[in-house]
């Protein structure tokens, strides 16, 4: 960290600065509650809601906090130690409207969040997982997206990216039938140089990135969607071992516990 509170990551600031401790925050979210969640009481204050799946270490969440000071921002991970940096950089920066919790995406949605109340969902680098004893871990599924589908606003945002071909192909492929889905080729102008972690230590060893953004489609209801759920393929790809590499500069080899990132 610099002596006028910026903290780097290969070279590349994070968003916001640190604070005085008098300033900071409380962003920890030591146990999601039980059924589906108040957003006003959980932010204590009303607005949007965006949710960041597989936050890592922060730097997507805090993106956002920046870019939309007005919205509340739930960022989830299933790994405990990026979610304590993650927590520690909101706190930081004094940003009441973050709340961090460890917690599958999965989870959250189906179990801990209202039907049409979330205005964006993020989810950057979710695990392709290499093993064939690990193929029903992926998290981006039909049923998956029809949660994603359920828990967006009407013509609410979803925002995906990966850097490995075959889960983008799949990915394309699938959302279609969810969101009015569309690439982006190009990085996000609010982070030039990467939203994420995992999203610079790619671009630094040359990889592409595929990014796309799907507006929820309203003319499907809950009977279709669950119908599209129940009958389009898993993502059962044979993914490239070659980028098991990048998950371990990521932050360590894929998890073995049974969730889904």
């Amino acid at each position: 960290m610099s002596e006028d509170g910026i903290e780097y990551e290969f070279g590349v600031p994070f968003p916001g600065k640190i604070l005085e401790p008098d300033q900071w925050a409380k962003t920890a979210l030591k146990r999601v509650p039980e059924g589906l969640l108040n957003f006003e009481e959980l932010f204590g204050r009303p607005g949007p809601v965006l949710i960041d799946i597989g936050v890592g270490n922060g730097r997507s969440a805090l993106t956002h906090a920046y870019r939309l000071p007005d919205d509340n921002i739930l960022a989830v991970d299933i790994l405990p130690v990026v979610i304590r940096y993650a927590t520690r950089r909101g706190n930081q920066r004094g940003l009441h409207q973050m709340r961090f919790a460890v917690i599958g995406g999965r989870e959250l949605l189906e179990r801990h969040v209202p039907a049409a109340s979330v205005t964006e969902i993020h989810c950057y680098h979710p695990q392709p997982y290499y093993r064939s004893d690990e193929v029903s871990l992926r998290l981006v599924t039909p049923d998956f997206l029809r949660l994603v589908w359920q828990a967006l606003v009407p013509r609410g945002r979803f925002v995906i990216q990966t850097d490995h071909p075959a889960y983008w192909a799949y990915m394309k492929e699938i959302c279609a039938f969810f969101f009015e889905f569309e690439e982006h080729n190009s990085p996000w102008p609010d982070a030039p140089d990467g939203r994420s972690r995992r999203e610079m230590i790619a671009r630094s060893k040359g990889l592409s990135i595929f990014r796309g953004t799907g507006t929820r489609r309203d003319d499907l209801d809950p009977a279709q969607a669950a119908e599209l759920a129940r009958k389009l393929p898993l993502p059962v790809f044979n993914a490239d071992r070659r980028l098991i590499e990048l998950d371990r500069l990521n932050g360590g080899k894929p998890p073995n516990r049974r969730g889904r990132r």
